[in-house]
């Protein structure tokens, strides 16, 4: 099976640099929560444990845990890194998506 969610390499690269800084067994999770402008949002953490029915994505450095409760609403997912104009962060190019806010922060299906 193929993990539903993949992580860019400019990602995974800022990925690691964050857990680097965050000691052993850092993790980044990535989960999904009601809330934000359009009805959903995304919300990146830094964990330090992981559940045995966590997804697990790893790519270069980078450990990525999503939960099974948020998994079917990124499934197909790429979460990439962009630094523009308007700033650095993380953005998530999700297909279940049908409608986001301007920042892309928030999404509803």
């Amino acid at each position: 099976m193929t993990a539903p969610v993949t992580i860019s390499e400019r990602a995974a690269r800022r990925i690691g640099q964050i857990l680097k800084n965050e000691g052993d067994g850092a993790m980044l999770r990535i989960s999904v929560e009601g809330g934000g402008c359009s009805g959903f949002q995304y919300k990146f953490d830094v964990d330090h444990a992981r559940t045995e029915d966590d997804l697990v994505i790893e790519r270069d450095h980078a450990v990525v845990l999503v939960d099974p409760a948020s998994a079917p609403f990124l499934a197909g997912s790429e979460v990439d890194f962009v630094d523009d104009l308007i700033g650095a962060s993380f953005r998530v190019h999700n297909p279940n998506a049908t409608a986001s806010c301007g920042c892309g922060t928030s999404f509803s299906v």
